[in-house]
């Protein structure tokens, strides 16, 4: 069967491609066609689209699940290593490395593939890096990842950034956290609960005493995009790389995450900042007329 996604994939789409392979159809021919072609191409016989407008297998908006989890919930794929690669992947095509140690490695190994700018090879390329992710998954007799220790550290950012009264000051303490997440952010820093207690020479649990009011994750995507708005002043990077400097292993979870908090895609901020500096260029030329 052919299967068929948009050019320029992304680590998503390429680890969902490597998916549909080694589980799903493992005679699939899938190709990657250019927008202005996608229409074209979806009416032929025995065609099956993801991440395209209308397919069945597209991710409607859900900032902690990625393509790939969609495919295994889909496809009932039941399989122990199967969901530490899933935890891994989703992980890293979200941004939050801090879930998975080996998230971070994956992203980069993606990156630098991604600007080989040929999606055949990129797939090609991380098919073996897949294989043996799973190879090392399937050896190790249990999971790695604590879901627990997930959820708690995406509870902080409302205990962080909680109001306090107008004369109250906040502790030392959580300014220090505050500064350790800003630290993780600049480093790509794999910040986990032990190791935030571990810095603050605290126990975990003393750092979670109300859980229900902490959102950690909201913080450390708040703190990605400040980074990126930097990045798109100085105009020297490509949104691509924008989003991989900034944590965001997905340009298309990038974009999700950066129209959320501004209400406008990146490629409409960067218009918006080009149209600001050609408005003052056209100042300063008029004031050295007068």
């Amino acid at each position: 069967m052919k299967w068929i996604t948009l050019h320029h994939a992304r680590l998503d789409h390429i680890a969902s491609s490597w998916l549909i392979l080694r589980f799903i159809d493992p005679s699939a021919e899938i190709s990657f066609v250019h927008s202005d072609d996608i229409n074209k191409a979806i009416t032929e016989k025995g065609i099956v689209t993801f991440d395209v407008g209308g397919s069945e297998y597209t991710l409607h908006h859900n900032p902690e699940e990625c393509l790939f989890d969609l495919f295994i919930r889909k496809h009932g794929l039941a399989d122990p290593p199967l969901a530490e690669v899933a935890h891994i992947v989703r992980s890293a095509v979200t941004g939050r490395f801090h879930l998975a140690p080996q998230a971070a490695g994956l992203a980069a190994v993606a990156a630098g593939m991604f600007h080989a700018n040929n999606d055949q090879l990129f797939l090609q390329q991380f098919i073996p890096v897949l294989d043996a992710l799973y190879s090392w998954a399937s050896r190790l007799g249990k999971p790695l990842h604590d879901d627990s220790d997930a959820k708690l550290l995406e509870l902080f950012h409302r205990f962080i950034t909680q109001k306090y009264a107008d004369r109250a000051r906040k502790p030392l303490w959580v300014k220090e956290i505050a500064a350790i997440v800003q630290d993780g952010v600049d480093t790509k820093l794999n910040l986990g609960l032990a190791d935030l207690a571990e810095r603050l020479h605290a126990n975990p649990g003393t750092l979670v005493p109300h859980p229900d009011q902490l959102r950690f994750g909201e913080e450390m995507r708040r703190q990605r995009i400040e980074k990126a708005l930097q990045l798109m002043e100085e105009e020297q990077y490509s949104l691509a790389e924008i989003a991989y400097l900034t944590g965001f292993s997905d340009q298309g979870h990038f974009s999700r995450i950066f129209g959320k908090h501004y209400g406008k895609t990146p490629t409409g901020h960067l218009k918006t900042i080009r149209a600001q500096k050609g408005r003052e260029e056209d100042d300063e030329e008029e004031y050295e007329d007068d």
